[in-house]
């Protein structure tokens, strides 16, 4: 899996691709299908806090634009990489991805984490809760029918070295520990996080022995 994911970063746009592991099993996969590796602390509580050490051991410039491609994605559409990536150069400390939330199910699910975006672009705020709330819809179906724009956050981040050394500095906020979600912390240090509609859509990744087998049926169907 983590070959098929290193394939879809490579097909990016990206000057290099690098897999960050705490994990020898991982680290000697790759070396052995001969993509880059970095061996990193076993001890992070999050993946920002664990790219923030790859760009101190590359010493990479405070302004460079670093995407974090979770080892669980192995079908993730180039395009949203380069798309993450391109909108973070245009502005912003940090640059992510949505998708409109169409099924009722999704707006109550507390894995599915919603996202508030502001007319510039900029995420306002993300939660597991239904938000934005619809105050005068008598239930979700409704609320989805009217036009309440609920949005699913997509787990993919384009960073800057600068944003990720203040990520790292400062201890997780009220927010932030609250909901279980990191990318709060950046908006309480008052950071701009840059957000649009992917440019396509992003399948599930690997959580379970159901989705391994999901994506390999796919992958072989492809290959038939």
């Amino acid at each position: 899996m983590i070959e098929h994911v290193w394939r879809a970063a490579g097909a990016a746009s990206a000057r290099s691709v690098c897999v960050a592991t705490d994990d020898v099993r991982i680290a000697t996969a790759v070396r052995e299908f001969g993509g880059q590796c970095l061996m990193t602390r076993d001890d992070h509580a999050s993946g920002s806090d664990r790219i923030a050490e790859v760009a101190e051991a590359l010493e990479l410039e405070d302004d460079a634009v670093l995407v974090n491609l979770q080892g669980d994605e192995p079908e993730m559409p180039p395009a949203c990489l380069d798309q993450v990536a391109g909108l973070l150069r245009s502005g912003g400390d940090v640059a992510t991805l949505y998708w409109p939330i169409s099924e009722a199910r999704e707006i109550q699910d507390p894995n599915a984490v919603k996202v508030v975006v502001d007319g510039q672009g900029r995420a306002l705020y993300f939660s597991r809760a239904p938000v934005p709330h619809a105050r005068d819809a008598k239930d979700d179906d409704r609320a989805l029918a009217a036009g309440v724009p609920y949005r699913r956050h997509l787990g993919l981040y384009a960073y800057r070295v600068a944003a990720l050394k203040r990520f790292t500095a400062a201890a997780p906020s009220e927010l932030e520990r609250a909901e279980g979600l990191e990318q709060l912390r950046f908006l309480d240090l008052g950071m701009t996080i840059r957000i649009d509609e992917a440019v396509s859509a992003i399948p599930a990744g690997v959580d379970s022995p159901e989705d391994l087998a999901r994506v390999r049926a796919r992958m072989e169907g492809q290959h038939d």
